[in-house]
């Protein structure tokens, strides 16, 4: 072009990619291969952590258990949903009772988020003087105080296994929260802990298993990770790295979506799903940006306080969080176009938002909050708030300002 102000600014201006990636493996019947991967960083003793259906389905845990072989020191199933600091204090001290060098982390986003916090506690309790009671008992303290948990320098590092689509495996950050019935906090609280040490060495993602995640479990987690893809492309901290693996994994991610929706459950859509996965993550999780925001944020606002699963949440308030975002800014809608398979459509912005809605539709999740439980018509000041506070919103575009009546307006159109 001769003319210099003709150049998008996005081709021209600088940018710092800065991140550590994990290992990735992928493919079918990877989980075989976890045994070499801990070899390759000289770990020895491996306890792998899981939820208790996972952790006693034979088709799960067996190739697991094949693959680490030898390196197998025990498994702790006993992760559950609400992510709580006195069931990771338990895992701490299995760590420590078998002598674990490293955790295997199996099965959807909650256990690899308790993951995280055993990694934490089990590092915080090798490195004190005091009886780990006490080191447990401190944490409590500090996530009612601060609403998260300090991360040494040197935790008990993690090899994630998903066998879910949320896209919590390459990742820096978990929830975390805890209850007087569990111990350590006097009054319910919850809140997240996030540092580079927690980014996962490797992650192994075999589609095979993923077949195994009953189809109900699977299709509720797509619409957090598929969004995952959606936000990089718009986020604030977008670089060109992360457009390039956001645009092929959002590709895969959608052939593999539409495709599980119609009933097809070849060895391609998982293979396909497992591949979109970790490409939409490469990169979001980073020492000094993330890439989630909005819809993240408008999810986080949902199911604060409400049994609504994550990926549900997503799949309400996502389409309504484009026509919102696309109302007000650019929001990078050709690009998003492109990346699914609507570049020609006269309107990107409505082309974008329905391709979005198409993946939930497909995947047969609720189209309105009124028909889940979640938040009613009467609290959507309070969680405009909570999605206005949320850490996420400071990576939406530059040029978008949030207002408590713009979210209030899109939870109504969700309603």
């Amino acid at each position: 072009m001769d003319d210099d102000n003709a150049v998008p600014s996005r081709v021209t201006e600088p940018f710092r990619f800065a991140y550590d990636a994990p290992t990735l493996r992928c493919g079918r019947h990877s989980a075989g291969e976890l045994g070499e991967e801990l070899a390759a960083r000289g770990l020895e003793r491996a306890l792998v952590i899981s939820g208790q259906t996972v952790g006693s389905t034979p088709a799960v845990i067996d190739p697991v258990r094949s693959g680490l072989d030898e390196r197998l020191a025990g498994v702790f199933a006993e992760t559950t949903a609400e992510k709580r600091l006195s069931t990771a204090a338990a895992g701490a001290e299995r760590v420590r009772d078998l002598d674990a060098d490293c955790i295997v982390a199996l099965g959807g986003g909650s256990s690899l988020d308790a993951a995280k916090q055993v990694s934490v506690l089990a590092a915080r309790a090798a490195a004190a003087d005091d009886d780990p009671a006490t080191v447990y008992d401190a944490a409590g303290t500090e996530l009612a105080e601060t609403g998260t948990l300090t991360v040494p320098e040197t935790v008990v590092p993690i090899v994630a296994v998903p066998t879910t689509l949320a896209g919590a495996d390459v990742s820096q950050g978990g929830g975390v929260a805890a209850t007087p019935e569990g111990g350590f906090v006097d009054e319910s609280v919850s809140g997240g802990l996030s540092d580079p040490a927690l980014l996962p060495v490797a992650v192994v993602a075999d589609a095979a298993l993923f077949a195994t995640t009953p189809d109900d479990v699977l299709a509720a987690s797509a619409m957090n990770g598929f969004d995952k893809g959606i936000e990089t492309l718009y986020a604030s901290t977008a670089t060109p790295v992360t457009d390039a693996t956001a645009v092929r994994g959002l590709s895969l991610y959608q052939d593999g979506l539409l495709a599980f929706g119609d009933g097809i459950r070849e060895p391609w859509v998982f293979d396909a799903l497992a591949r979109g996965s970790l490409l939409v993550q490469y990169g979001i999780s980073r020492p000094d940006a993330g890439t989630l925001s909005l819809i993240h944020s408008l999810s986080h606002g949902l199911t604060r306080g409400h049994p609504t699963q994550q990926g549900t949440a997503h799949g309400i308030v996502a389409p309504h969080a484009l026509d919102y975002l696309f109302e007000h800014v650019d929001g990078r809608r050709d690009l998003l176009a492109d990346a699914l398979g609507v570049a020609d459509a006269d309107d990107a912005a409505d082309a974008v938002t329905t391709a979005v809605a198409d993946v939930r539709d497909a995947l047969g999740l609720p189209t309105r909050l009124r028909d889940v439980d979640g938040p009613e018509p009467d609290e959507f000041p309070a969680v405009a708030e909570t999605v206005l506070a949320d850490s996420f919103m400071a990576n939406v575009p530059a040029d978008l300002n949030p207002t408590s009546e713009g979210i209030e307006a899109v939870l109504a159109a969700a309603w």
